[in-house]
């Protein structure tokens, strides 16, 4: 107990790598440097602060979570991480062009796909690895697929089987209501998390409680968490024109461009997910990870059919047959490895290969 009740400048001095502060400082002078037009090799400084932004987001990010206790702390990173998809989703879509009505489809059903198979893929493999066989809270786990595959095929397979409005799109009163169904599962979701069944969702650990950050570190993480989520935005923002152009002038499908956007997205709780799992913290690493597919799907979908509905714009939801038979696969072997609450190596490698396809097919379809 001695170790929380330092001074405040003690706690921020000595818990806070200075690296962690010095990262969205530098990152928000090459921010400031973009207004000038800087462009070429630019792009490759741009691109480093906000891979720094991203390292530092996630300790800032770790320590809040600390501080306020699971699962409240995973649903912190999950809901920064999703402000920042629908931020740069919505201003891709403002400002229109080649490819902005499928971007929110891409975007989101390459987060699902990534956490899936990618992140969980790896989080079992390190954890597997590292040691053989992690256990973890097969209600939660369950109810988190129960959300997970409700809000998925509403959102991304039902709208190419509607036929008020023919291909994969909905009606705006369809559109309407799988928004509004979207938010009603994922708030039962959270209600069930956090109240309801909140120890389904806890991690098992019976050794000694490691001491809970200060309120005035956790405060400064607080803050220095939304400025490199908020410098992120700003960078990727500047970013996504250049990845658009290099998409373009290769030749490659724009739903890679989703894949990149989501990438960048889930780098923060993807690390922080890995990280739980090498340390046998497997439910917390599954706390994020899919908590993190939830709020993608079932925050990113009804706001951004919000604005398209106020642009009267078309919003291409449904993805095509390859990538369904894909989702479905995801979904089904989710099942199937998160259904006795043990993991094995198998596994990861099963939803690895899974991963490894799907980039494959989405650069060459």
């Amino acid at each position: 107990m001695n170790s929380t009740n330092r001074t405040p400048s003690e706690s921020f001095l000595k818990s806070i790598p200075r690296w962690t502060i010095a990262a969205p400082a530098v990152a928000s002078a090459i921010w400031v440097g973009t207004a000038f037009g800087l462009d070429g090799y630019f792009v490759i400084l741009i691109a480093s602060g906000l891979a720094g932004c991203v390292f530092a987001a996630v300790h800032h990010a770790e320590i809040v979570a600390r501080r306020v206790g699971e699962p409240f702390g995973t649903l912190v990173l999950a809901l920064a991480v999703t402000l920042i998809e629908v931020a740069l989703i919505a201003s891709v879509m403002i400002a229109g062009g080649p490819g902005s009505a499928a971007l929110a489809r891409d975007t989101v059903f390459a987060a699902v796909m990534i956490i899936l198979n990618g992140i969980v893929g790896l989080s079992l493999l390190l954890g597997g690895l590292r040691y053989r066989e992690q256990v973890f809270s097969l209600e939660g786990a369950g109810a988190a697929q129960v959300a997970l595959a409700t809000i998925t095929v509403m959102t991304l397979v039902f709208p190419n089987y509607t036929i008020a409005i023919p291909g994969p799109f909905y009606s705006p009163s369809q559109l309407g209501l799988v928004a509004i169904v979207s938010v009603v599962v994922y708030g039962a979701f959270i209600f069930t998390q956090t109240v309801a069944h909140r120890q389904f969702f806890l991690q098992d650990e019976p050794a000694a409680v490691a001491a809970l950050p200060g309120n005035t570190l956790a405060v400064a993480s607080a803050l220095l968490l939304l400025l490199c989520l908020s410098i992120v935005v700003a960078l990727a923002h500047n970013l996504a024109p250049h990845l658009e152009a290099t998409v373009t002038r290769i030749g490659a499908p724009n739903a890679v461009v989703g894949v990149i956007i989501a990438g960048i997205v889930l780098l923060p709780e993807g690390l922080a997910a890995l990280r739980a799992a090498r340390h046998n913290r497997l439910q917390t690493s599954l706390n994020l990870a899919l908590g993190s597919a939830l709020a993608s799907i079932g925050l990113t979908i009804p706001v951004i059919s919000i604005l398209s509905l106020g642009m009267g714009t078309k919003l291409a939801l449904g993805v095509d047959a390859e990538s369904t038979v894909l989702l479905m696969l995801s979904l089904f072997v989710m099942t199937l490895v998160l259904r006795t609450g043990r993991t094995i190596i198998l596994h990861a490698v099963v939803l690895l290969v899974i991963f490894a396809v799907y980039l494959f097919t989405t650069v060459v379809p």
